[in-house]
């Protein structure tokens, strides 16, 4: 990794307007020389098999984010390093073009953010997820974006392109009502109030959106399930999801000193229903069961969320069997390769 002296602050761009004032956070920024640019998941308990993540660390500095302890691999803290040490990754867009030129890419489905948000604040300065949607746009390779960054707005145009040429799904991360306990838990990130208008401005456009309610925190945000739910419908959302809060390594301790800190009178009773819906323990590693509770307050706010969807006139998320629009442009000849490829 390389520091990058003095970056750009992205509130200082012409993009501020889609930023929230700028938090008093001093950042550094890496370059990261990385050779490949497409993740690839194996989890059977996901529906998707690549992503893309043009940055490591996130300025959004979301307590619970479950991305926390990968930071701690590149020699960093899963804490404050996380939020103010962040990676980029320059080449990111050459990358992703080169991994769609190769005869083994049959055009799958590309997920943006499974770790950390593609559009958070620097976004602004680099680029990088614009870039690499481009690419996308330009091989017609189907995209699911998931954020909780307004900044998005900023990519109406290729959106739409990629709307029209191939296969789009936009799904708002909004897990908090209130923008008094997003802004203690979620402190970087635009408020709900903002990201709703989001949500409401790419529908209006036509794109296709859904809504994120994870995680689900047991005493903390369940009972906004249904008011998020009626909003994001009348915003335009047509999906939405959820699953229960996991705490992977570091990511416990943290997030239980930013509750017990934002929320002292709470926290206890907060913490003791994490670990009563995971039966005693405050994560789980298991496929499939680390995304849900196990007691029976779990089932009931299960219930409550897929009731809700039912009456405000949402599906669940689910992903369908896409399209083949996926086509390499120009007179790029793959024909030989793919026949000699084994």
């Amino acid at each position: 990794m390389r520091a990058v002296k003095n970056p750009p602050n992205p509130f200082d761009s012409r993009h501020r307007e889609l930023l929230e004032p700028a938090p008093d956070a001093a950042v550094d920024v890496y370059e990261d020389a990385t050779r490949e640019i497409l993740s690839r998941n194996d989890s059977p308990d996901l529906a998707f098999r690549w992503s893309v993540n043009p940055y490591r660390g996130c300025f959004h500095a979301c307590a619970y984010c479950y991305a926390r302890p990968s930071h701690e691999y590149w020699g960093f803290g899963a804490g404050t390093d996380f939020e103010s040490k962040l990676m980029i990754k320059p080449d990111a867009a050459r990358l992703l073009r080169q991994a769609f030129l190769r005869p083994s890419w049959r055009g799958e489905l590309v997920v943006f953010s499974g770790n950390t948000d593609c559009y958070q604040p620097i976004e602004a300065v680099y680029g990088l997820t614009r870039a690499c949607l481009e690419v996308c746009a330009e091989f017609c390779n189907p995209v699911a974006l998931i954020t909780k960054g307004t900044l998005i707005l900023r990519d109406l145009d290729v959106l739409l392109d990629l709307h029209r040429r191939a296969w789009i799904k936009i799904y708002l991360s909004i897990p908090f009502a209130s923008a008094e306990t997003a802004r203690k838990i979620e402190p970087h990130v635009p408020s709900p109030e903002k990201r709703f208008e989001t949500l409401g401005a790419l529908s209006e456009a036509g794109l296709p959106t859904g809504v994120s309610l994870a995680p689900i925190i047991p005493g903390l945000n369940d009972h906004d399930i249904v008011g998020i739910l009626r909003r994001a419908r009348r915003a335009g959302a047509t999906e939405a999801f959820m699953n229960l809060l996991r705490l992977p390594g570091s990511t416990k301790t943290i997030f239980s000193e930013r509750l017990t800190e934002a929320f002292p009178e709470r926290s206890g009773m907060v913490l003791h229903r994490i670990r009563r819906a995971r039966e005693g323990t405050a994560s789980e590693t298991a496929f499939f069961d680390r995304h849900r509770g196990q007691d029976a307050a779990w089932e009931v706010t299960r219930r409550l969320f897929e009731v809700t969807c039912r009456w405000v006139g949402m599906s669940g998320h689910q992903m369908a069997q896409l399209p083949n629009t996926f086509r390499r442009p120009g007179p790029i000849q793959t024909g030989l390769f793919e026949e000699m490829a084994p």
